[in-house]
């Protein structure tokens, strides 16, 4: 597990430090399902050919595939105990699936057909991902939504912290781009931050570490919606001791 965590440590800081806290068993399963996740993320960029790119997520998709199937796990860092987590855990192959196949949005430079389309990216990502985690340390069922809506809010955070990167790159990340849009975007990211925290009783103590992933969330999206030319200036992201202070308040708390 120490190659996953140099791995998350260098390409997924983030989550890496919202985890380092969790018992070591807990550690063991975030850690590979977020190597996972950074695996997908980055594989459409690391070529300029969109048939490359379309293999490398094809290979993730083959090993879900092949986990559904019960074959033997593949010779890879992240795809063995990959299998071996999602088989011991029982989790939903579609949650996987739809995770690598939004990652194809990254290789092409079509935007997003209308704001729904935009959401389920978001959903797909982000929401799939934390759910996913939750699912691995036995949360039940009924805290999905709220998980989900924890989910949605740090993933719209993370996208509007990347909007400058993503139009260097020639996307277009935004269905509606104008400052009113962006913070009515915003504002939305919010009420379901709220609404995630409103029902924290409905998550177990046990799941602290995958809720702490979203700690940035709040401040983001309120500087987003109050400030929305900073989203293509990248100046959404709070200063490093800010950041840190915020995440200790909150794992001593227990207050996701």
């Amino acid at each position: 597990m120490s190659d996953l965590a140099e791995k998350l440590r260098l390409g997924d800081p983030d989550r890496h430090a919202a985890t380092l806290a969790a018992p070591a068993q807990v550690r063991a399963k975030l850690w590979t399902l977020f190597a996972f996740n950074l695996e997908i993320a980055r594989a459409p960029w690391m070529t300029s050919e969109p048939m490359i790119a379309e293999m490398r997520l094809q290979f993730w998709a083959d090993v879900l595939e092949e986990i559904a199937a019960g074959k033997p796990p593949r010779a890879h860092e992240v795809a063995s105990p990959l299998s071996d987590l999602w088989r011991d855990c029982d989790l939903p192959l579609s949650l996987g699936q739809e995770m690598v196949a939004a990652r194809r949005w990254d290789i092409y430079r079509e935007p997003f057909a209308d704001e729904r389309a935009f959401e389920q990216h978001i959903q797909a990502t982000s929401g799939n991902l934390m759910w996913l985690c939750v699912r691995a340390l036995n949360a039940d069922h009924t805290a999905e939504q709220t998980v989900r809506d924890m989910g949605y809010a740090t993933g719209l955070a993370n996208w509007l912290v990347a909007i400058p990167r993503l139009e260097s790159a020639g996307r277009i990340p935004l269905v509606d781009g104008r400052d009113s849009a962006v913070a009515a975007l915003a504002q939305d990211g919010l009420m379901r931050l709220k609404r995630a925290r409103a029902n924290r009783h409905k998550v177990c103590a046990d799941v602290l570490p995958v809720m702490l992933t979203g700690w940035q969330a709040g401040a983001i999206l309120t500087k987003a919606a109050k400030a929305p030319h900073l989203v293509r200036e990248g100046g959404l992201v709070p200063s490093e001791f800010r950041r840190r202070g915020s995440l200790l308040l909150r794992a001593l708390s227990g207050r996701w």
